[in-house]
């Protein structure tokens, strides 16, 4: 058996996605997840991005012991020293650098020569090699790098001291076939990657459908390293899912028998539940395994099938990932330990006083509603980590609104030393004058981009769910809420994102190395 190392970016490709948005609290709940799934690597941030960033780095790095913790860098000085504090306190740290390779970056985006590319990339990696042993580089834009131009850099960085080569798709536009025969010929051309012991790593985007048979034709072909994400989810149209790729491997065991991965795959389905939960992405229905649909029989013909013979329309148990065939309905008489149980039963490792102030939504949401499921209980855990340290704090709210009358708001807030202010705003409706009262009392003025309200649970007693994503500086945050109420629940989004743009502003204020001086250095990646 080939062992096939798990390289998980949820964490840091993963929240590159659009509207995803994750704070240091959350993090560490989606680590400790992954550590428990059995994930062999984990790309925990891109620390010279932000002092949130690093700090997010460095606290996974301290916490973890069993998988590798990585942090990415640039080919840039102040990257990877960045990146080599972050993971400096590892059990078993990382670093990632990588640069552009192909004919297009390196023309219209780098402006170099390759042997500019392969001097600078050299450079970086032994730089890298000066904090940790295990260096991994990416040629980025591997896909599309002429080959002999691949062999050469992958040969230069070898030499370096780079332990893992990747070589990524990062644009999504190779096709499996295509991309199994780069991974053959950089093995064939330079017989030093198995003398000595180098992972060759996959990583694609999706941006044909393609990241997973690409990732699997990657390993055939001889990569020991698959990098994926949590649903898929990563920039653009996101990344090779990790629940897939381990599932059609064990799935069609006898297609792929000789790769064996170390995934505990009965926690496939909490984790990526607590992902969707946590970073606001909701997963599609029909999302291969752990979409809602994905274990669903409407037909009639499908579902005599399965009465009969589950295996006739069900290639898996869903069990097996953890799918509950029934939820676990909670109400008002249920205990802190049952509460608690459960919890842990969903993946997530809270402790006590976190637990102490959930429980306590838990009651005054039981008293609202009969029953209470899995999924109001995850909304509460979201909004609690959200706020973990809340600046400001809604205490209560009146709405004035109806035909003929103007919009108005009187909305109460509490700060952090305890004060409670009041303020009346009115708008074009019920809700643009709670916002305007927010902005009044907190004095940060953001411009509201998105909004969104759904019901967690199902019936007439439903927690209703609001996002918002606010533009404060041209920064874009997200916030969330959840009530039975859906103006309450709006309410809370709001001053959520006001939290998460007051909390950023204190870690800015108080950091001494940062790299908010680049604001681009995101969206450069593998």
């Amino acid at each position: 058996m080939t062992d096939i190392r798990i390289f998980d970016t949820t964490l840091r490709d993963g929240e590159q996605s659009p509207g995803a948005s994750l704070n240091h609290a959350e993090k560490l709940e989606i680590a400790r997840q992954l550590e428990a799934l059995g994930v062999d690597v984990i790309e925990a941030g891109f620390p010279i991005t932000s002092q949130g960033d690093f700090d997010a780095v460095s606290a996974i790095a301290h916490e973890l012991t069993k998988p590798i913790v990585c942090g990415l860098a640039r080919c840039v000085p102040r990257d990877i020293d960045r990146a080599g504090e972050a993971v400096k306190h590892a059990k078993q740290g990382r670093i990632h650098v990588f640069c552009a390779t192909s004919k297009i970056h390196r023309e219209h985006k780098l402006k170099k020569a390759f042997e500019q590319i392969i001097e600078l990339s050299q450079h970086s990696v032994e730089q890298a090699r000066g904090y940790v042993e295990d260096v991994e580089f990416s040629p980025e834009d591997g896909s599309r790098t002429e080959l002999n131009y691949l062999v050469d850099i992958t040969a230069a960085v070898i030499e370096a001291g780079a332990t893992t080569i990747n070589i990524p798709d990062t644009v999504g536009y190779s096709v499996p076939e295509e991309y199994g025969h780069i991974f053959a010929y950089v093995r064939e051309q330079l017989p030093i990657i198995d003398e000595k012991g180098i992972y060759l790593s996959s990583h694609c985007h999706n941006d044909l459908g393609l990241a997973v048979a690409n990732s699997l034709s990657a390993m055939q072909n001889g990569a020991r390293q698959i990098e994926c994400t949590i649903n898929g989810i990563g920039e653009r149209a996101g990344n090779a899912a990790l629940e897939e790729i381990v599932m059609a491997m064990r799935t069609r065991a006898d297609y792929y028998e000789k790769y064996n991965t170390n995934i505990d795959i009965s926690k496939l389905y909490p984790t990526s539940r607590m992902v969707s939960t946590l970073t606001g992405l909701q997963v599609q229905r029909n999302k291969a395994l752990v979409g809602q649909n994905a274990f669903a029989h409407e037909s009639g013909i499908h579902q005599d099938g399965m009465l009969k013979n589950r295996n006739t329309y069900e290639i898996m148990d869903p069990q097996t990932i953890g799918v509950p065939e029934s939820k676990l309905v909670l109400g008002k008489h249920s205990g802190r330990h049952a509460l608690g149980d459960r919890i842990k039963q969903l993946g997530y490792t809270i402790d006590d006083d976190t637990l102490n102030r959930v429980y306590e939504t838990f009651k005054a949401l039981a008293d609202k509603k009969k029953d209470v499921f899995d999924e109001d209980i995850e909304a509460m855990i979201d909004t609690t980590l959200e706020n973990a340290a809340p600046l400001w704090e809604l205490v209560s709210f009146q709405v004035n609104s109806g035909s003929g009358v103007a919009p108005s708001a009187t909305v109460t807030m509490r700060d952090s030393s305890g004060e409670e202010r009041e303020d009346t705003e009115t708008g074009d409706g019920p809700l643009d004058a709670i916002f305007s009262a927010v902005q009044k009392l907190t004095g940060v003025k953001v411009k509201l981009e998105d909004y969104n309200t759904r019901a967690v649970t199902g019936g007439k007693d439903a927690q209703g769910e609001a996002t918002v994503q606010v533009n404060h500086h041209g920064r874009k945050v997200r916030g969330r809420g959840v009530s039975t109420d859906v103006i309450e629940a709006a309410a809370n989004a709001y001053v959520a994102a006001i939290n998460r743009i007051k909390t950023a502003e204190a870690r800015k204020v108080a950091a001494t190395t940062m790299g908010e001086d680049d604001p681009d250095v995101k969206a450069e990646s593998p």
